[in-house]
């Protein structure tokens, strides 16, 4: 397949090939802040009344060097490797613009988006208590592109103060870094939509301090400030649009807090409708037509999205309104983590609560998809029947998650349709027994003859009744894959067929925080050896990989790791 995508693609060697696909559209079609300033030197935090977006000069890293890249992503890019470290290339991807060739331009840009919590508005922890203060702190996008008819955005993590920095530096440091850019090609192999990871580069000088966790610490916050090296790392997507940018526009229409606050609005969505649904929504039709399609569509990706999440046992950590891609992908890999042992309230970070936990996804994304709903409504405000329709798009919402929730459970279990009991009981065992996510569910596909192969993800020992229990419900679940005739079976094949099928749905390879943490620790001290081990299995996470690789990998946590700091649970994403 890549090896198809390297002939399609163009031959990128370089910074001026890669130039000549540049494509500015949301510079291009939206408005700029008038308060802004062309040179882009605008990195002192300020309220943002108006306009889509602000020119911003990123902050380059002192001294960058190289780290890594994605050699998946650059292939399918068609960029050549060698480019990773190139002397232009890395200028620019770490965060220095002024020797880009044209037509590149030398700002970015940063964009402004409304704050709500699982359903609720907020705006005090903006530090104008006006919300025109949230937005892209740290985040710079620096370039769009068009390769193959496709679209891609380019955006820096970590490239210093934008207006919508809140007083802090803009900056991301390696360790945070690390995690984003292993957790964003991971999941792209997992077949999760997601923003892509293109590079990372890290400063050899510059450090910042941040709170962080004592070795062994049990504490649910950090519990001392340490000092981190700063680095950038390039995340890619055909857009960063977000739920609380569309929200942020519809808070304004609805309050009518300009003249052009609805004109506003209404390009905003027709720009996110133009990168992120071109292929599902008519052109020609009216405004009032495209955002119920739109509505519509979101909601069909917004489900299917959060399912996919909880196949694999990711959990977002914090999925407020700003952190939900309104293209209907993963994005912002802050506070989360991949579940070790089943709990349906896992929550990696101290400050998610359980409206965020593994199994609340559902309900979250619901609250995030009634926002996004209620910031269209006054574009239908003279249109009453599609006002109406987009009420009912959004009512329908918990039924069609329930479904795609059903789906998937019945895809990882092996059967045409879900089976509730089966299911439940499952669940309850799991819960009483302390299982293995990721472990049980690649051991059940190999169809086991007993239990025994299950036993490997079960970290606690089995009592004489539990034993009973598993087996009665193996025996069930062996005779319902087995039955053609029963409607939760599945469609007639073999059991080797149906094995084959079942491990592309229940991935053998997980990213725990566990494996990260000694990745980005290394990392620290100038090794990368251990990101790119990582990187390389875990973006082939179905495969059976060598002996060595499964000793390392496929395996349960560790009881040392257990309730500590930075490895069971994180209070930040700095």
């Amino acid at each position: 397949m890549l090896d198809n995508l390297q002939k399609t693609a163009p031959g990128v060697l370089t910074l001026d090939d890669l130039a000549k696909c540049a494509d500015y559209s949301l510079m291009d079609t939206l408005k700029c802040d008038p308060e802004a300033k062309a040179n882009g030197v605008d990195h002192a935090p300020r309220q943002v009344f108006t306009g889509h977006y602000v020119p911003v000069k990123p902050t380059p890293i002192k001294k960058p060097e190289y780290v890594a890249h994605s050699k998946n992503f650059f292939h399918e890019l068609g960029f050549a490797d060698s480019l990773a470290e190139s002397a232009d290339f890395v200028r620019l991807f770490s965060g220095d613009l002024s020797h880009v060739p044209a037509p590149m331009r030398k700002v970015g840009w940063a964009t402004g988006y409304a704050l709500s919590i699982f359903g609720t508005e907020y705006t005090q922890q903006c530090p104008f208590q006006t919300g025109n203060g949230y937005g892209d702190g740290r985040a710079v996008s620096v370039l769009e592109v068009v390769i193959n008819g496709r679209r891609w955005e380019m955006q820096l993590k970590g490239g210093g103060r934008t207006p919508y920095c809140r007083g802090a530096d803009g900056r991301a440091v390696l360790r945070s870094s690390v995690r984003e850019f292993l957790a964003q090609e991971h999941m792209h192999a997992l077949g999760v939509p997601t923003s892509r990871s293109l590079s990372l580069y890290v400063s050899k000088t510059e450090k910042v301090q941040r709170p962080w966790y004592s070795e062994g610490s049990r504490s649910i916050d950090p519990d001392r400030m340490i000092a981190e090296k700063v680095a950038i790392s390039t995340r890619v997507a055909s857009s960063f649009l977000r739920v609380g940018q569309i929200e942020l526009f519809g808070r304004r229409a609805r309050k009518q807090e300009h003249p052009a606050a609805l004109e506003e609005l209404e390009q905003m969505v027709l720009h996110l409708i133009d990168r992120e649904y071109a292929d599902v929504i008519d052109r020609k039709l009216s405004t009032a037509e495209k955002v119920v399609l739109l509505a519509q569509a979101f909601r069909s990706r917004l489900s299917s999205l959060v399912a996919n999440w909880i196949r694999v046992g990711y959990c977002q950590g914090n999925f407020n309104s700003d952190n939900c891609a309104a293209g209907g992908f993963t994005l912002d890999y802050g506070p989360f983590g991949f579940c070790d042992d089943f709990d349906p309230r896992y929550q990696p970070w101290t400050g998610g609560g359980h409206h965020f936990s593994f199994l609340n996804q559902p309900v979250a994304a619901e609250r995030n998809f009634e926002m996004f709903c209620t910031a269209l409504r006054p574009l239908l405000a003279t249109v009453p029947n599609a006002m109406q329709q987009l009420d009912e798009i959004r009512n329908g919402f918990a039924q069609v998650m329930h479904e795609e929730m059903e789906k998937m459970f019945a895809a990882k279990l092996g059967l045409g349709t879900f089976n509730a009991a089966l299911f439940n009981e499952l669940a309850t065992l799991m819960m009483q027994t302390s299982v293995d996510y990721t472990i049980f569910f690649r051991e059940l596909s190999s169809i086991p003859d007993d239990i025994g192969p299950l036993k490997k993800s079960f970290y606690s020992h089995l009592n004489e009744e539990m034993e009973k229990r598993w087996s009665e419900w193996l025996t069930k679940w062996k005779l319902l894959i087995a039955d053609t005739s029963n409607a939760n079976a599945a469609p007639s094949r073999s059991l080797e067929a149906l094995s084959r099928q079942m491990k592309l749905v229940n991935p053998k390879y997980s990213l725990r925080e566990w494996l990260l943490a000694p990745a980005y620790q290394q990392a620290a001290t100038g090794n990368y050896a251990l990101i790119r081990e990582l990187q390389e299995v875990m973006t082939q996470p179905y495969a059976e990989q060598s002996k060595d690789v499964e000793e390392k990998y496929y395996r349960l946590k560790p009881s040392e790791f257990s309730e500590i700091g930075g490895l069971s649970h994180l209070s930040c994403s700095s």
